[in-house]
């Protein structure tokens, strides 16, 4: 019983092995976690919007587009295979995006609403697989620029509407 034991404990080992060193582990966990975080962080700018994707939904999502380009980089793939790895990736977070958008038929002209959080979720993605891949500071500096843009540019547009309704009344 001894022997069988031991050779469960060696598979094991053999099964859990695909990070060898601490170099290794630290860079996963450094580019999950920055995936995680920052995901984090436009979701919840999402969620405190009132949005339907919110912390919770852009963290995995952004930690999923990470993790599907870190392991086949792991795994030594070559860069065609990583490039159909990320179109991949690109395409399937579209279904999820799809998901979050609605129309509602109002009268005569139908209202889209859903396509910021699709395109936040889109960006989402983008931001995981630059951290996945190791590029953190494109996806800090990426997620800083969205960020600017989910919570700045909805202030400039109504201070352009206000001028426009006040150049609209005077004239």
């Amino acid at each position: 019983m001894n022997a069988w034991w031991h050779e469960v404990w060696v598979t094991l080992q053999a099964e859990f092995a695909d990070i060898g060193d601490a170099s290794q582990l630290t860079r996963v966990t450094v580019r999950l976690v920055t995936a995680a975080v920052l995901g984090g962080i436009l979701g919840f700018e999402r969620e405190h919007k009132g949005k339907a994707a919110g912390v919770r939904t852009h963290m995995l999502v952004a930690i999923g587009a990470a993790l599907f380009v870190l392991v086949p980089q792991m795994s030594g793939s070559q860069a065609d295979a990583m490039s159909r790895v990320m179109q991949g990736v690109i395409a399937g977070i579209g279904f999820l995006c799809a998901g979050t958008i609605l129309k509602n038929e109002e009268g005569d002209e139908g209202h889209v609403k859903g396509l910021t959080t699709a395109a936040g979720l889109w960006m989402t993605a983008a931001i995981g697989v630059s951290a996945g891949l190791g590029r953190e500071a494109t996806a800090v500096l990426s997620t800083l620029l969205a960020l600017g843009i989910l919570s700045a540019m909805p202030r400039v547009v109504k201070i352009f509407e206000k001028n426009n309704d006040h150049n609209d009344q005077q004239n």
